[in-house]
C-alpha cells in the first residue's frame, strides 16, 4: 500500500497541527455556507509535515478536484496559462508545490489569476503579437513551500490564509502510525507506537517510513504484532538511534567534535569534511539537530553542544562562559 493511499481524507481523520485545524475548520465552513471559494492558502515549514495532505484534505471538505503541480514545472506564462484554462472547473483547488520555485515570468502573470480570476495570454510573435484577457474560474489556490523567505511579497500579499506548519509531539506520531498500522491490517502495540514516533525526528511522512520498515522486520521474523522490542530491535538495524539521528546525523557531529574539537566550523568545510553538499547539510540535517539542541549556529560557523558530546559518548570540554557568542543566523563568510 502506497503512502498516498494511507493518507487521511477528511480533516476528522488528519492527526496533529490541532490550532491548524481549528482554523481551517471555521474557514472551510464559511466558505461552504456561502458558496464561494476558499481564499487562496500558503502553508509553510519543514518537509514532511503534512503540506500536501492538507491541500488534498481541502479539495475533499469543499466537495471539489484537486489540480496538482509543483513550481520547478511552471517556467512560462503558457505553462500556467494551461493549467488554469484547461484544468479547472468552478471551486476547484489548484495545488503548487514549492511554489517558491515559480519561474519570475510566470508569478506575475499569476497575480490577476489570483486577484480577479482573469489571466493574460500573448497570442503571435513580434509586431503582430496582441494580448487577450481570458475569464478564469473561481478557485482556490493552496501554495506550499518549506522556503518562506524565497516566496516573494507580492505573491504572498495575495493569499488570504497563511499557515505555518508545526513539528508533531511524539503522542500525535504515535497516533497517525497506529491509524496506517490498522490500514495496513498490522497490530501495533502502544509502547511500540511511541517509540517510533519518537525516533521520527517530529516529522509524521518519517514516522510513516519506519513503520513500514519496522513492519518488514516483523514480519520476516514471524511476528503478528509490532512490540516495543521488536520496533527497537528494527529502528537499530535501521541505524537510527534512540533520539532519532540517523548515520549521517551522528557522522555530521562527529566530525564536529572529533575532526575541529567541537567547532566553530564553517558550513562548506563541514560539508566537504563529510562528504555532503552545503545545501543538503542546511536544509536537511541542520534543522533538526538544532532542535534536538545538539548544534549551534555561531558567528564563526557551527557548534556542538554539550549535549552532543554526551550523545556520542564523549566528555564536553570546559567552555568559558561567552565563549561561543550565539546567534540565531550564522555570520557572512566561512562561517555561513
Amino acid at each position: 500500500m502506497d503512502e498516498a493511499r494511507l493518507r487521511p481524507a477528511s480533516l476528522a481523520d488528519y492527526v496533529g497541527q490541532s490550532r491548524l485545524k481549528r482554523k481551517l475548520e471555521v474557514y472551510l465552513e464559511a466558505a461552504r455556507d456561502r458558496r464561494e471559494a476558499l481564499d487562496h492558502v500558503l502553508l509553510y515549514g519543514p518537509p514532511g509535515l503534512g503540506k500536501t495532505t492538507l491541500a488534498h484534505i481541502i479539495a475533499f471538505e469543499l466537495g471539489v478536484g484537486i489540480r496538482v503541480t509543483s513550481g520547478p514545472a511552471i517556467e512560462k506564462p503558457g505553462d500556467l496559462a494551461a493549467i488554469l484554462t484547461n484544468a479547472l472547473e468552478p471551486g476547484d483547488v489548484l495545488f503548487i508545490d514549492e511554489i517558491h520555485r515559480l519561474g519570475r515570468v510566470a508569478e506575475e502573470h499569476l497575480y490577476p489569476a489570483m486577484e480577479e480570476f482573469k489571466i493574460d495570454i500573448v497570442l503571435g510573435q513580434g509586431p503582430a503579437a496582441r494580448s487577450i484577457r481570458l475569464e478564469l474560474p473561481r478557485f482556490t489556490l493552496v501554495g506550499a513551500t518549506t522556503r518562506p523567505g524565497l516566496i516573494t511579497g507580492p505573491l504572498r500579499s495575495r493569499f488570504g490564509i497563511i499557515e505555518h506548519l508545526e513539528y508533531y509531539s511524539d503522542a500525535e506520531l504515535a497516533l497517525g502510525i497506529q491509524r496506517d498500522a490498522g490500514q495496513l491490517g498490522y497490530a501495533l502495540d502502544d509502547d511500540a507506537a511511541l517509540e517510533i514516533g519518537h525516533r521520527s525526528r517530529g516529522t509524521m511522512r518519517i514516522a510513516k517510513r519506519l513503520l513500514r520498515r519496522v513492519r518488514d522486520y516483523a514480519q520476516v521474523a514471524g511476528d503478528e504484532r509490532i512490540s516495543l522490542a521488536r520496533a527497537r530491535s528494527a529502528l537499530d538495524a535501521l541505524g537510527i538511534d534512540s533520539e532519532g539521528l540517523d548515520r549521517r546525523d551522528r557522522a555530521i557531529l562527529d566530525a564536529i567534535v572529533r575532526k575541529f574539537a567541537g567547532g566553530p566550523v564553517g558550513l562548506d568545510t563541514l560539508a566537504t569534511a563529510v562528504g555532503e553538499d552545503r545545501a543538503t547539510l542546511e536544509e536537511v540535517y541542520e534543522p533538526f539537530l538544532i532542535q534536538r539542541g545538539l548544534l549551534m549556529r555561531t558567528p564563526r560557523g557551527r557548534v556542538a553542544t554539550d549535549a552532543a558530546y554526551l550523545h556520542l559518548g564523549v566528555t564536553p570540554p570546559a567552555r568559558a562562559q561567552g565563549d561561543l557568542g550565539l546567534l540565531d543566523e550564522p555570520a557572512k563568510g566561512g562561517a555561513a
